[in-house]
């Protein structure tokens, strides 16, 4: 079992940035890739970015990519996703996520309980 615990969600401007961040807790971290997923009110839950165990191998969604930028610290068993640019339609629900192999096409395992990012026009 893994714990996944965001932080680091809130309201900022357009063209703003925000980093969250996803604490894990459980069995190996490293043994995971971690990824984030979005969820919009009246929409679908979708895929924003994934990381392999290491970090060397990354996945974005087309609409954040150039932005957005996912890392992770297997120290501190965190996972990060720096958001640059951000615009008004970035506005959702921000989900951690951990599998085996996350690479948008696949579904997580297990999920955090999702921060907040409001973006204002």
């Amino acid at each position: 079992q893994v714990q996944l615990v965001e932080s680091g969600g809130g309201l900022v401007q357009a063209g703003g940035s925000l980093r969250l961040s996803c604490a894990a807790s459980g069995r190996t971290f490293i043994s995971y890739a971690m990824g984030w997923f979005r969820q919009a009110p009246g929409k679908e839950r979708e895929f924003v970015a994934a990381s392999n165990w290491s970090g060397g191998i990354t996945y974005y969604a087309d609409s954040v990519k150039g932005r957005f930028t996912i890392s992770r610290d297997n120290v501190k068993n965190t996972v990060y996703l720096q958001m640059n640019s951000l615009k008004p339609e970035d506005t959702a629900v921000y989900y951690c996520a951990a599998a085996g192999v996350l690479t948008g096409a696949t579904m997580p395992d297990y999920w955090g309980q999702g921060t907040q990012v409001t973006v204002s026009s």
